[in-house]
């Protein structure tokens, strides 16, 4: 069978696969319903630097959050990482976010996001989740895992993620999303219920 048959078993990530596990996000994750609200309301609020320094803020604690309510980082290093966002004057945020939002190349989004304090590439790329989320998703270890287990993307979760790891990761995910029919935050939201076991 190949991974694109509706029969194939749900680790191929098969379009059945990946609508189940949609389905099984949206019923047990409790991001769920702000993620939909977010993900209509501040595309256009980061583009024209109309947006208040709590909805960036939400975008580093929502990447943080989610990662230590399955284990993957502790507490300390949530609050840490979170702190260390709020060292960024707003106007500074503005910029980036607007710059972001503004470029269409990955390097450049990358770049101008990466200029602010508490900013590598994964949370970078979760910030592009919420200025073009019809191309761009988050990146982090459970996500990474699922594509790598599944075959669909060849490399282990890097020490550090680059902006050109971070390409190949989005290279990935576009993929099954052509293949599937589905939409790269559909595949997103499949790929990390995927990882739900909380090994990854």
């Amino acid at each position: 069978m190949t991974a694109g048959d509706d029969t194939a078993d749900a680790t191929a990530l098969s379009r059945v696969a990946v609508d189940e596990l949609n389905e099984a996000y949206e019923r047990e994750e409790p991001f769920d319903m702000v993620e939909r609200e977010h993900v209509e309301t501040l595309p256009p609020a980061f583009a024209s630097g109309e947006f208040g320094r709590r909805d960036a803020e939400w975008v580093v604690q929502w990447y943080y959050r989610r990662r230590r309510r399955v284990g993957a980082i502790t507490d300390v290093e949530r609050r840490t990482a979170e702190e260390r966002f709020l060292e960024n004057g707003y106007d500074a945020v503005v910029e980036a976010l607007q710059g972001a939002a503004a470029a269409t190349d990955l390097d450049e989004q990358c770049d101008r996001l990466t200029a602010l304090v508490g900013v590598d590439v994964a949370v970078a790329s979760a910030f592009l989740s919420f200025t073009h989320p019809d191309r761009r998703v988050a990146v982090g270890p459970r996500e990474w895992d699922s594509l790598h287990e599944a075959d669909e993307l060849s490399d282990p979760y890097p020490d550090s993620v680059t902006t050109a790891a971070y390409g190949r990761y989005l290279d990935a995910v576009g993929a099954v999303a052509s293949r599937v029919g589905r939409d790269r935050w559909t595949v997103y939201r499949a790929l990390w219920q995927l990882g739900g076991d909380g090994s990854n």
